[in-house]
């Protein structure tokens, strides 16, 4: 069993003590145990603590994620429907563990983790917009991704406290608002050519300076 195969064994194990212990070393002790896994042996998987679980949790959902959409199926799809349905599936993926998510959620809010919160939600869009096929390299690459980010961070705020059957509320959500977005680059792109017809502040300034 390799490093990968290990955290993830006890990563599941250690899930549903999570709801109980929070992302801490008494659900790490907890879950370690009961796969016959050394306290030693667990801590040293994760070394940084609830902020190391709560990382490799949500890039072993993103993991899950891009697994559950590699269908034929999903490949036919538009892109704004492959969009919808990575982040469906994240959240199904989720679903048997939404107060461990809650609370990786509270993790990454506390002030120290914030950086890793921002890399970690950029890591779960950039996989959605790398499923749906993107190969933006330009400035949409970045813009995409931002916008995927508001989309995904204020559905999952409504799914933790969505008790609708199999979560069809917050598809609901997620497909109005990934609709709303999707129509913001083709704005913006008509801006941009509106701009691209008026003097660039940058280009006289760089010229005033050559004078």
């Amino acid at each position: 069993m390799d490093e990968t195969e290990a955290k993830d064994r006890l990563l599941l194990a250690m899930l549903p003590e999570v709801a109980f212990d929070g992302w801490s070393l008494a659900a790490l002790r907890a879950g370690a145990r009961s796969i016959g896994v050394a306290e030693a042996e667990a801590v040293a998987l994760f070394p940084r603590g609830p902020a190391g679980m709560v990382q490799w949790f949500s890039h072993w959902a993103d993991r899950e994620m891009l697994t559950a959409v590699a269908t034929d199926e999903f490949a036919a799809m538009r892109t704004a429907e492959r969009l919808a349905a990575a982040i469906g599936a994240r959240l199904a993926v989720l679903a048997p563990y939404r107060e461990a998510a809650r609370r990786a959620a509270s993790v990454l809010a506390l002030p120290q983790n914030l950086p890793l919160g921002m890399r970690l939600l950029y890591d779960t869009v950039d996989a959605a917009w790398y499923a749906a096929g993107d190969t933006a390299t330009d400035f949409n690459f970045y813009s995409k991704r931002a916008l995927l980010a508001g989309v995904y961070g204020a559905t999952l705020v409504y799914w933790f406290d969505d008790r609708s059957p199999e979560s069809a509320d917050s598809l609901e959500f997620l497909a109005r608002r990934l609709a709303d977005t999707m129509a913001l680059p083709r704005v913006a792109q008509r801006l941009r050519a509106a701009a691209d017809r008026l003097p660039n502040p940058l280009r006289l300034l760089r010229a005033a300076q050559r004078r």
